[in-house]
């Protein structure tokens, strides 16, 4: 078993609290992604599990064994970085069996395990090619295939595809998904970009500040945000944002024109609330409605997006299901159902 518990992991550099009591389980063969804004603590996590950073506090297990003072080389993990880290004198053959050469791997066991993780990443015609004759994609399969040798497990990546432009990221995520499924080993991905997080997680886990937001499917985080910062973290474009009361069992929005709509929760004395809708929650057939107008349209070919203002000058983001005829300038009328709103309280929890 391949899985991992975290238990109470808190990091501090002198007084400064980084990590701060991170409880967490993975289970063997999940595909987990660190996601959160910069300075959240997602790689200085990543880098206490591999054993590169001394823990401050807590509990790191893995496959039920505790290695808070494990070496990194004894920890059955294999890390890709950011940067590739290719020996640029070794041809491809020789980086991806460095590791097990310096381990003593005999010459004809070395052989058959490159040429097992060449097949897998579509390598073996590069294997006699030097890293600067490989484009920026195969340099990374080349640092993820010098991982798989190995065979750890658990695969710990940290921002691999950072330094890819956007086809290319593309491409490299379906190879990291194909992966995964054909390795069903434990992998751990550490990224700031919502998009691999979404598209790559069985599990998300959201950071703040040193704690953790919220952890969830990647749909359970979209659907269903425990707080205002998952919500506005989580989804792109990011959800729109109003000012509101819950009185009783509706909502009025004092700054929109004292539009009021029925609440999916009822408040014993009014109180002061943050409205949120998602750009896709908006819909021609809704009940309700908020009157703006446009100033930007983004065609994105298969969507469009308007950026309108309400009267409040607050600005709104819509997607407008294709709808080619909306021009900056126009009024627009978006329409919603009071069911798809999500309300959260002063203090930015979700209000259920």
């Amino acid at each position: 078993m391949s899985g991992l518990k975290l238990r109470g992991v808190r990091k501090s550099y002198g007084n400064v609290q980084v990590l701060k009591g991170i409880d967490l389980d993975i289970d063997s063969k999940e595909f987990v992604v660190f996601v959160g804004p910069s300075g959240c603590g997602k790689s200085t996590l990543l880098r206490m599990i591999a054993g590169l950073e001394d823990i401050t506090d807590g509990d790191i297990a893995i496959g039920g064994r505790r290695v808070n003072d494990v070496d990194p080389s004894k920890r059955g993990i294999a890390m890709v970085f950011q940067s590739y880290a290719l020996y640029p004198h070794m041809t491809v053959r020789e980086n991806m069996g460095f590791a097990l050469k310096f381990a003593g791997v005999p010459k004809a066991e070395i052989e058959k395990q490159v040429q097992e993780a060449a097949k897998i990443l579509e390598l073996q015609p590069l294997l006699e090619r030097r890293p600067k004759e490989l484009s920026g994609g195969q340099r990374q399969r080349v640092a993820i295939g010098r991982a798989i040798v190995r065979h750890p497990q658990v695969f710990l990546f940290d921002e691999p595809l950072s330094n890819l432009d956007a086809e290319l990221r593309v491409h490299m995520r379906i190879e990291i998904a194909k992966l995964h499924k054909e390795l069903q080993t434990t992998i751990i991905y550490v990224t700031h970009d919502q998009v691999e997080a979404m598209t790559l997680a069985d599990k998300i886990v959201v950071l703040r500040g040193g704690e953790i937001a919220q952890v969830g499917t990647p749909l359970k985080l979209y659907d269903d945000p425990d707080n205002l910062f998952v919500a506005g973290f989580i989804g792109s474009p990011k959800m729109n944002f109003l000012k509101g009361q819950l009185e009783n069992e509706r909502v009025v929005l004092p700054e929109y024109g004292n539009i009021s709509f029925p609440a999916s929760v009822s408040a014993s004395a009014p109180q002061e609330v943050t409205v949120g809708i998602r750009p896709d929650a908006f819909d021609a057939g809704g009940s309700e409605q908020l009157p703006l107008k446009v100033e930007i349209v983004e065609h994105l070919g298969n969507e469009t997006y308007a950026y309108g203002r309400l009267g409040s000058g607050e600005l709104l983001t819509i997607a407008t299901d294709n709808d080619r005829q909306v021009k900056p300038g126009d009024d627009f009328v978006a329409r919603f159902n009071p069911s798809s709103l999500l309300l959260f309280s002063e203090d930015g929890q979700r209000i259920r």
